[in-house]
């Protein structure tokens, strides 16, 4: 099954804990501490492989957390590293964040590294905490929690040419004769599902990439059956090989097949209808054939398009050698589009957008009369890295509260002794 759109969940791994030990060797009097830091956690790290074309192994698979890193030991001894999980995608892949759509990455070459969720770092142990003015200390952090979100994975297929079209209007049948690709071909409407590569091999060192899109219809720059999802994967290609039927036995003329791709690629994205263009006059080999090409050329002209049209028949293989030598040609001086997702843009839509807001160090919320919920990510941070085993280890946790403020501001807020302060799911009874 071909999968271009799919949404999963990834966690980095958390880091090992720090830990508190002290020397105990028998001729080391006063050894001090001794307790190594925790290893990072692994990263979630996305590679492109060429060799995949589609996104269907995350419809199997849609959670993906990396390692944890080792805990400290002691004789200051640091945790082991947790090892990077590599998960390959398809080369076109998009990555966005799924809660707000912004757009992460965009995987368009071979072997590219994208870390999509980081590990944690490690706790430090009580050998980091030591100082002239406690040389004994009894405090370690916890590991940091590894980065976690929802993505969502956009597939567009790279290819360097696309063949566009109405349903039946003879796609398929051109790249199973000009590449090693074989799609289901039938005499009926919307026999193509799903867009297919072929690599087109001319002579040794001419070769390019051909994807062909399933059948366009009317309404799909709306989204009308599926043609956002299969509109998208003509953005990337560099040439437009627009298939027009000249049988004339479809429920359309030739010129009315043109004038309904030519309106949706326009209204999908004005540069696609502005993109390179060559028309594939398909089924030349039918009888009203030549009659029907005249009047397309007449048309043609009258409407003020120079679009360069080839007379092709995809049943016979007539002209689709000579074409795909002109394709190659015109490729090779047809830079790459430039796509509107890795342009800077206000158009918050397109994901590229990205606004830093200054955010406060900490929020408070009355959830309920005598409870107060705390949030804030370096606050809710400092919570969870706190080894709550150790009596020094809260006493810098409260230290720390003080100085930034947060006993004043509950004050403010309106707590009374007694209130119950949540954070980070720990719980904490205020007093003045």
């Amino acid at each position: 099954m071909f999968y271009d759109y799919v949404k999963i969940f990834v966690k980095g791994g958390d880091g090992g804990n720090g830990v508190v030990t002290f020397r105990r060797e028998k001729y080391v009097p006063l050894g001090g501490p001794s307790g190594g830091d925790g290893g990072k956690g692994a990263d979630v790290i996305f590679v492109a492989d060429e060799s995949l074309t589609t996104l269907v192994d995350f419809k199997y698979r849609q959670h993906y957390k990396a390692q944890r890193g080792e805990n400290g030991m002691r004789k200051n001894m640091h945790g082991k590293n947790g090892e990077p999980l590599i998960v390959k995608v398809p080369v076109g892949t998009l990555v966005r964040d799924a809660e707000s759509g912004e757009l992460l990455a965009d995987i368009v070459e071979k072997n590219q590294r994208v870390v999509v969720a980081h590990g944690g770092r490690g706790g430090r142990g009580n050998a980091r905490f030591q100082s002239a003015r406690n040389r004994a200390p009894e405090i370690a952090e916890k590991g940091e929690p590894g980065e976690e979100r929802w993505l969502r994975l956009e597939l567009k297929l790279l290819a360097d040419a696309a063949l566009v079209g109405l349903p039946n209007a003879g796609k398929s049948t051109i790249i199973s004769k000009v590449s090693g690709s074989r799609p289901k071909i039938a005499d009926y409407p919307f026999t193509t599902l799903h867009p297919n590569l072929g690599v087109v091999n001319l002579e040794p060192g001419m070769s390019f990439v051909l994807a062909d899109i399933p059948g366009l219809i009317e309404g799909a720059a709306e989204g009308v059956g599926l043609g956002h999802r299969f509109l998208r994967h003509v953005e990337r290609s560099r040439l437009l090989l627009h298939v027009v039927d000249m049988s004339g036995l479809g429920e359309l003329s030739p010129w009315e097949e043109f004038c309904v791709i030519d309106k949706e690629l326009a209204l999908y994205r004005q540069d696609l209808a502005a993109r390179r263009r060559l028309l594939l006059a398909n089924k030349m080999d039918m009888p009203q054939a030549a009659e029907n090409l005249h009047e397309f050329k007449q048309r043609l002209v009258e409407s003020g398009h120079d679009y360069p049209l080839f007379e092709i028949s995809a049943l016979t293989g007539e002209g689709l050698r000579e074409l795909m030598y002109q394709v190659f040609e015109i490729l090779q001086t047809t830079p790459l589009p430039v796509l509107p997702d890795m342009q800077d843009t206000e158009d918050e839509s397109l994901g590229k957008l990205t606004k830093v807001v200054a955010e406060p160090e900490f929020v408070i919320t009355q959830a309920e009369p005598g409870v107060w919920q705390v949030t804030g990510k370096k606050l809710e941070k400092l919570v969870v890295m706190t080894d709550w085993e150790y009596e020094a280890s809260l006493r810098r946790l409260q230290n720390i509260l003080t100085k930034i403020g947060l006993d004043a501001a509950l004050r403010e807020a309106g707590a009374q002794d007694g209130d119950l302060v949540q954070i980070a799911g720990r719980e904490f009874d205020y007093a003045e």
